[in-house]
């Protein structure tokens, strides 16, 4: 197995990625992306499994609303030495110097504390609503740009669901829907129009979760077409969708499943 902590991104093998991927990313629909599969050398990332924490790893930053129901985790103190290595190589130039040759978008800056991304985790009956991202960056002070996603979810099937979904600018169409299969790297230009999501909850086996590692990266302005005043994340409802929060669904998203069963167990012998 190679050692994580041996590799690093080489401009030669990603600068020939993108050139073959720039125009795909620049005339995409509904919005600027790209889709690269087989991105980095499987190796890399089998430690980086190995060491992803269990959905109930009390290191998780738990959302649970009507809009998103995921597990989040940013701080790279709580991770292992194969994330932090990689992440690490995700913030360096080396890779800071392919998105700007890939998209086009110059002075790119990197997020030394993942501010809303690192590592995510949505476990069945999960979901994050269509939305388009916050716009600028308080703890930087800069505006946000790119979205990379790196997925890590092996043998994952078509009616697993999880799809990442392209909604158009007026929200009347979803344009494209991107299985989250392992080593499938995802990545889009962050503007107020970007709609996106996993809005339909996820189907996989109990045992399961959609795993992944986002990447952000900001620039010091953005041209003026793109410039809105600032915001946090837009929720954005499909046609039809209506959003409803179970307090009880909640309570047992998150109960163990010991005391899941005694409580049931309890509430049967009082009925």
């Amino acid at each position: 197995m190679q050692d994580v902590q041996a590799f690093t991104f080489h401009r030669d093998e990603l600068f020939a990625l993108a050139d073959k991927y720039s125009d795909q990313f620049r005339t995409a629909s509904p919005f600027r992306h790209v889709i690269i599969d087989d991105f980095l050398p499987p190796a890399v990332l089998e430690p980086v499994l190995e060491e992803f924490p269990e959905p109930r790893d009390a290191t998780w930053q738990r959302f649970d609303t009507a809009r998103e129901v995921k597990l989040a985790l940013a701080d790279t103190e709580r991770m292992g030495p194969a994330t932090r290595h990689l992440l690490a190589e995700f913030n360096g130039s080396v890779f800071i110097d392919f998105l700007e040759r890939l998209t086009g978008i110059t002075q790119l800056v990197s997020d030394p504390h993942f501010e809303g991304g690192g590592l995510h985790q949505i476990r069945p009956g999960g979901f994050l609503k269509v939305h388009a991202d916050f716009n600028r960056s308080r703890r930087l002070n800069l505006d946000r740009r790119l979205n990379g996603l790196l997925y890590l979810n092996k043998d994952w099937e078509e009616d697993y669901g999880g799809h990442l979904q392209l909604w158009n600018k007026d929200m009347t169409e979803c344009e494209g829907k991107i299985l989250p299969v392992f080593n499938r790297f995802v990545l889009f230009a962050t503007t107020d129009d970007a709609n996106h999501g996993h809005p339909d909850p996820l189907t996989c086996p109990e045992d399961r979760a959609r795993r992944s590692m986002a990447l952000y990266y900001y620039s010091n302005g953005r041209p003026e077409d793109e410039v809105t005043a600032d915001h946090t994340t837009l929720f954005k409802q499909r046609p039809g969708e209506a959003w409803k929060s179970n307090l009880r669904q909640v309570a047992k998203r998150w109960t163990p499943p010991a005391l899941a069963d005694l409580v049931g167990g309890r509430k049967t012998k009082d009925a």
